[in-house]
């Protein structure tokens, strides 16, 4: 495709940091300055602390996603992925999700693809296992713990009904600790709707191969948070390892077996494997090696931010250390790497990145929490509105804003909705039994 008269800007990746840098660009660049293409596979954003409320039916899951092109307006936004990077030659290999796919030209890069899944060679988990990472997977999920409780009410054996009631999650970090325990508290409220099934008949069960969860909160919160979940009879197994999930028969490191429908991934990220198909320098975890200024080192006119970028932490100076992969860093970073690529256009410095911590927030499930901010640590009732407010307030635009503030305040008057949509998983089945001789 020709160069545009104008710098093209081209953004890969619609997630935090792409959608924040191009929001940031398109209101801060004068008319006619610059052009702006953002290319992602989904046509929205999504704002994933709030995607085990939506799992759990406390928000609509579509108030969690911000559609690009409605907030991107003046940006060109295609549907489809970059498959590899020449930034040498200026050009990126795009396939859209139909048709044959073509060359994009660009003058300036932004590089936030973000990340996927870290996952491990296990036996049964590319079968068995789910992610929760996407709003579909959260609509999944949800879906799939109620037709679990349906089977169990339905059935008369023993051995299946164990198996339906059975739900492993793995991975102790937030992603794992918040789906888990927003989806207990809604099977543990769904379970009155449903003769002969109470909550002592759940089985829930987090592993983490590490001596803690909840990493990014001090260790007397995290030691809270156990202690709170067993409360609950949730099992929580640390410094202890998946061996196997092959039949979703699940097998531990200490010697633990059973039978399980439902195993959720939550182990960890890794950067997008696009990074191995561009001619950009990385670092041995496979990130795009930046300076503090969001600039991909040694390479001009190419800037990165988010998961997959390895930026030096300069609040830190004791230490070499890398922000880490956070929702927190990746806004406060796009913001940053927008105003330094308007600051490169014009000729003018950039300024590097450093951040100050603000906390850490989790939900446990309906009012309840834990929370630590700047240095103050919260539990209970008080850490769950903390963790509402911080949220809300960094939901992007004012529209979802409202939307999230009325599914809240409906719930406080109404039970939140326990029907399983299971159809979703295959909407075309009723029509092909019909039309079956």
């Amino acid at each position: 495709m020709p160069r545009a008269t104008r710098p093209h800007i081209l953004v890969i990746g619609g997630g935090y940091v792409g959608m924040y840098a191009a929001l940031r660009l398109q209101r801060k660049l004068r008319a006619g300055e610059a052009t702006i293409t953002v290319v992602d596979p989904q046509p929205y954003m999504t704002y994933q602390p709030f995607l085990p409320e939506a799992g759990a039916g406390n928000l609509e899951p579509r108030h969690v996603v911000v559609p690009l092109r409605r907030v991107l307006r003046h940006c060109r936004v295609l549907g489809g992925r970059i498959t590899s990077v020449d930034h040498h030659r200026r050009v990126a290999r795009f396939e859209p999700l139909e048709g044959e796919g073509y060359d994009l030209a660009y003058d300036v890069l932004v590089l936030a693809p973000g990340s996927i899944a870290r996952t491990l060679p296990i036996p049964g988990l590319r079968e068995e296992g789910i992610g929760f990472r996407t709003v579909a997977e959260a609509i999944y999920l949800r879906n799939h713990v109620l037709s679990k409780l349906d089977v169990a009410a339905s059935t008369s054996d023993a051995a299946l009904r164990r198996r339906a009631l059975t739900f492993v999650f793995v991975g102790g970090g937030y992603a794992g600790v918040e789906a888990m325990a927003e989806l207990e508290d809604m099977a543990r409220d769904a379970v009155r709707y449903y003769d002969g099934i109470t909550a002592a008949d759940m089985r829930w069960v987090m592993v983490e191969a590490s001596h803690r969860i909840l990493p990014e909160v001090s260790e007397d919160l995290g030691s809270y948070t156990v202690a709170e979940l067993r409360k609950r009879s949730i099992e929580v197994r640390l410094n202890t390892r998946v061996e196997s999930l092959t039949g979703g028969h699940v097998v531990l490191s200490d010697g633990t077996e059973f039978d399980a429908e439902t195993v959720v991934w939550t182990a960890g990220v890794r950067p997008h494997p696009l990074l191995e198909s561009t001619d950009l320098p990385l670092d041995e975890k496979k990130r795009v090696r930046c300076t503090a200024a969001l600039q991909v080192i040694g390479v001009e006119d190419a800037w990165a931010a988010g998961d997959s970028a390895a930026v030096p932490d300069l609040s830190k100076t004791d230490v070499v250390a890398f922000t880490s992969p956070s929702a927190q860093h990746a806004v406060r970073q796009a913001k940053r790497l927008a105003d330094n690529v308007i600051a490169s256009l014009r000729g003018e410095p950039v300024v590097d990145y450093k951040h100050s911590y603000a906390g850490s927030v989790a939900s446990l499930g309906l009012h309840k929490g834990v929370a630590e901010i700047y240095g103050v640590k919260l539990r209970g009732l008080p850490a769950w509105f903390m963790h509402r407010t911080y949220h809300m307030t960094r939901m992007p635009t004012t529209n979802r804003k409202v939307r999230v503030v009325a599914d809240w305040t409906l719930a406080l008057f109404f039970h939140r909705e326990i029907v399983s949509l299971g159809s979703f998983e295959n909407p075309r089945q009723a029509f092909e039994e019909a039309v079956s001789p």
